[in-house]
């Protein structure tokens, strides 16, 4: 390692890192003794061994032939500044969290184009280390396969839901599958990557190309993404239990609360959707 360098990256300046190591290598010498050992112009000089002295960097010695100065022993100058980097570290770390308390809350990115939304799904897919919880159609399972499979590899736990309710496997999969059909037609599809529960991306595709899409950290958010995908897992399972028994089961109560839970667009027909709920 170089010396002056590494003196700069401590908050030396150039002039003062030679100052400094001409002085250790030897002490004590006056300034034109100094500027002669270090290569820096006269002129310069006592301006450098100034401020030197007031970051008691050299020592200052008066005798009777003039003064002269001394470098202070780098074992003592490096703990010495080694214990003033510490405290500004801990100081500056203090004043960053408090800081970090009162900044925005993370942003919610809106995500233009479909190209745009898969490059997202695929690193979000790449940045998980413990969990995946995924909602997808089989086009995007398609595109998304590699980076999901990759992270199968690497011992992500994964849990996907089918929103085609795809009879056959095609593949596209991965972990705990469970089928549940989210619309009649597949009109529009949905995306949704939540990886260990911190960030999610989701987006929704249009019949004809249109993509609206997000990704954000905001806990909220992620929450309200993932609570949907469990909830239509855990909605799949018990309808599929039921199976025919769903009529006899569900009593006038029931009845209203779904009702009032589905989508106001379908009235009534969010039961005959259930029915149609198929799990794997």
């Amino acid at each position: 390692m170089e010396i002056v360098p590494a003196l700069q990256r401590l908050g030396f300046a150039e002039y003062e890192a030679r100052a400094y190591l001409a002085l250790v290598k030897r002490s004590p010498l006056n300034g034109y003794e100094l500027a002669k050992a270090s290569g820096i112009p006269r002129a310069n000089i006592y301006g450098v061994l100034e401020r030197l002295s007031a970051r008691r960097v050299v020592l200052r010695l008066d005798e009777p032939g003039g003064v002269r100065y001394a470098a202070v022993p780098p074992a003592e100058l490096m703990q010495r500044l080694g214990n003033e980097f510490r405290e500004v570290a801990e100081q500056t770390s203090r004043e960053l969290e408090a800081l970090e308390v009162a900044t925005e809350r993370e942003p919610v990115w809106n995500v233009q184009g479909y190209p745009a939304l898969l490059d997202q799904a695929r690193a979000a897919l790449r940045a998980a280390r413990r969990s995946l919880l995924l909602a997808v159609w089989p086009h995007e399972a398609a595109a998304l396969r590699d980076d999901v499979a990759e992270a199968d590899e690497r011992g992500v736990e994964i849990t996907t839901l089918c929103m085609a309710a795809c009879e056959t496997e095609c593949g596209g999969c991965r972990g705990d599958v469970y089928r549940y059909r989210a619309t009649p037609d597949g009109t529009r599809r949905r995306l949704v990557v939540v990886p260990d529960g911190t960030d999610v991306v989701a987006g929704e595709i249009a019949a004809g190309g249109e993509t609206h899409s997000v990704r954000t950290r905001q806990p909220l958010l992620v929450d309200i993404c993932s609570s949907s995908v469990r909830s239509s897992i855990a909605l799949a399972a018990v309808v599929a239990d039921l199976g025919p028994r769903l009529d006899e089961t569900l009593g006038p109560q029931a009845r209203a609360a779904l009702h009032a839970a589905g989508p106001a667009d379908e009235g009534d027909a969010f039961v005959d959707r259930m029915r149609a709920l198929r799990i794997g």
